[in-house]
């Protein structure tokens, strides 16, 4: 047996033949996995923009826990912080929001 470097998934068969869902890709309709893609594409942004407030309420309240525990003030900076990530997150959200609708279609 040997070994070809450059061809991973050439030692697996439904790999090699172009085999996706049962059926070959030659039988398979055109357009179907176009769809998907382009569903995908559609909906990154307004997923980016959820990340991004997720993202901004998480890291505010760990920075207010993290504060908390080092400056032993009790829950204040953790609320402070989780309040101001939630400001920033939703100030990030609709920047993102009202930027898509002034975008050409």
């Amino acid at each position: 047996m040997t070994l070809n470097r450059g061809a991973c998934y050439t030692a697996l068969p439904f790999f090699s033949e172009g085999h996706v869902a049962g059926k070959e890709q030659s039988e398979r309709p055109e357009g179907v996995g176009e769809d998907i893609a382009s569903s995908y594409r559609k909906a990154g942004p307004y997923i980016d923009a959820s990340w991004q407030l997720a993202g901004a309420v998480g890291l505010g309240t760990l920075a207010g826990w993290w504060l908390d525990k080092k400056l032993s003030t009790g829950p204040w900076l953790l609320v402070s912080g989780a309040l101001l990530g939630i400001g920033i997150g939703f100030y990030l959200f609709f920047k993102i929001l009202m930027n898509l609708s002034k975008r050409p279609k």
